[in-house]
């Protein structure tokens, strides 16, 4: 088993808003995420959502940012209260994907098809 970044490339973090210049000011840093030129937050929900699933070490794997699917709430399990969209996996295996709209990635895990209920 390998650990790797569920986003390389990408650093999450607080910050006031006025504080950008020294932000860009640090090493590797090249750009704040935003709309417009203006930085714009990751919900907080997405945020626990993607920690929930990195420390429920289930095996995850990166996945195409999808805005359309069947919404879904995860009942039971190491992932219960985690919210998604459902994927069909090539093997017939559902898969909930966590996405993070601001960065347009998703992450995505094996479920039981009995975990989850439609939002």
């Amino acid at each position: 088993m390998l650990d790797v970044p569920v986003f390389p490339g990408y650093l999450f973090c607080r910050f006031d808003p006025g504080e950008r210049t020294r932000v860009l000011d640090a090493p590797a840093v090249i750009q704040v995420l935003g709309i417009g030129g203006t930085p714009t937050p990751v919900s907080e929900a997405e945020i626990q959502a993607i920690q929930t699933m990195v420390t429920s070490r289930l095996l995850l794997m990166p996945w195409p940012y999808l805005q359309s699917g069947q919404h879904v709430r995860i009942d039971r399990g190491p992932l219960a209260g985690v919210d998604g969209i459902v994927a069909k996996a090539e093997d017939g295996k559902p898969r909930v994907v966590v996405s993070v709209t601001l960065l347009q990635r998703s992450v995505a895990a094996e479920v039981e098809r009995d975990w989850i209920e439609p939002i």
